[in-house]
């Protein structure tokens, strides 16, 4: 305090507030780290929403103030009892007291490295701290905080692996990143897994060129050298030589093609009054009891719309061996393998986050803020996955030698 006020300053703000011992000198400071707050956080909620309270003349959002919800957090000098803004939509996500956290960010730099895990440019980044905090900083100034993620987030990437993982889910993400002066699409490859207590956990983030069977190759063989001995089962989209690059590396491992993913490439051609009939008669093939029913239903699918649809009915055919492994499970398991939902739920989140940016200026910068995203994320992974007692329980009966020495 001594360095943002005078002597003057400080014996008259003592003098008028009546402090006279550490006590009501400790409450009149939460007080007025209270108010800072509470203008930072009203501050933060007009910069989302783009207009400020009762300016009706420049709002250019349907998204709307929803009052206030009560949170108490911790300060070094005592707990503050704050009035969080919300809004209709719940897209406000306060920086300086970030949602589930119980303490205040009261460094520049944590700010900075929120606002960065949020999705924002360096240039961004810049704006909002001169417009809400009234702080000057440079984009230069943002890079550099951030790069101190990289040493942390290259430990996370090269870090010692489990030596078996009972699920794992393979998929890419989509970026643009400029690369020699020129932009072009790149992977984010994502190893997303449950391992034996039932947590879910992301293995590494690789980022490559357009997603290809033999950069999946060097992704495996990456988590093998990172300890990686043995994976029950692995669930995978359908691209092309997937199942021949996991083979390669974990020759034991089942794999089961992605029933979500069969069902738009099958339907992709399919004319939209047909569409309905032809789903309907698609669903028989992956809700039957067992494979045996499954196989019938796929040749009375095959009979009906080989003549119209030949090549959506002739892929599941030809991919059967990787469509139809959920069949051998129990539900439990079917249900957890028979997509690859649980990554894509985790994609969903990358792609909301970082949905703003139209490029990344290098790789090092796409991979900062995934690494941040998988860190935010997994802190509130606080619990094993539903039912996993019995799913490993069920595991036990199919894979016992593999399994029993890790459980």
């Amino acid at each position: 305090m001594a360095n943002l006020l005078s002597k003057e300053q400080i014996r008259a703000w003592l003098k008028d507030n009546d402090l006279k011992d550490g006590a009501s000198i400790e409450k009149a400071f939460i007080g007025e780290i209270k108010g800072v707050l509470q203008e930072a956080l009203e501050a933060e909620m007009t910069n989302t929403l783009g207009y400020s309270k009762y300016d009706w003349k420049n709002k250019s959002t349907d998204n709307m103030r929803n009052g206030h919800s009560k949170k108490t957090v911790r300060s070094q000098f005592g707990e503050v009892e704050l009035d969080i803004p919300r809004d209709v939509n719940r897209e406000f996500e306060p920086v300086i007291v970030k949602k589930h956290e119980k303490t205040f960010s009261n460094s520049l730099e944590d700010m900075i490295i929120s606002l960065f895990a949020s999705g924002m440019s360096t240039r961004d980044i810049e704006g909002q701290m001169r417009r809400v905090y009234g702080v000057d900083v440079s984009p230069e100034m943002v890079t550099r905080i951030t790069d101190k993620i990289l040493p942390r987030a290259k430990e996370w990437q090269n870090r010692v692996l489990d030596s078996l993982y009972p699920f794992i889910f393979l998929d890419g993400v989509m970026f643009n990143v400029r690369q020699d002066g020129v932009v072009i699409k790149k992977t984010a490859y994502v190893v997303f897994a449950i391992n034996v207590e039932g947590r879910r956990e992301v293995l590494g983030i690789w980022i490559g060129e357009a997603e290809s069977s033999k950069f999946w190759m060097t992704v495996l063989s990456e988590m093998r050298n990172r300890g990686v001995e043995d994976i029950l089962i692995a669930s995978v989209d359908g691209l092309s030589g997937f199942e021949e690059a996991i083979r390669a590396v974990y020759p034991r491992t089942e794999i089961q093609r992605c029933i979500v993913h069969q069902i738009r490439n099958s339907t992709r051609y399919v004319y939209y009054k047909d569409r309905k009939e032809f789903c309907n008669d698609m669903k028989q093939i992956y809700t039957a009891p067992g494979e045996e029913a499954g196989l019938l239903a796929l040749s009375r699918f095959e009979e009906k719309w080989r003549g119209k649809y030949h090549y959506a009915v002739k892929s599941w055919r030809t991919n059967w061996q990787c469509l139809s492994t959920f069949f051998k499970y129990p539900p439990e398991i079917r249900r957890l393998i028979y997509t690859t939902n649980p990554i894509e739920n985790f994609n969903r989140n990358i792609r909301k986050i970082t949905k703003t940016k139209s490029s990344f200026p290098t790789d090092d910068s796409l991979f900062k803020i995934l690494y941040l995203i998988v860190m935010d994320t997994s802190e509130k992974w606080t619990s094993a996955i539903p039912n996993w007692s019995i799913i490993l329980n069920q595991l036990t009966g199919y894979f016992k030698e593999r399994i029993e020495s890790y459980i």
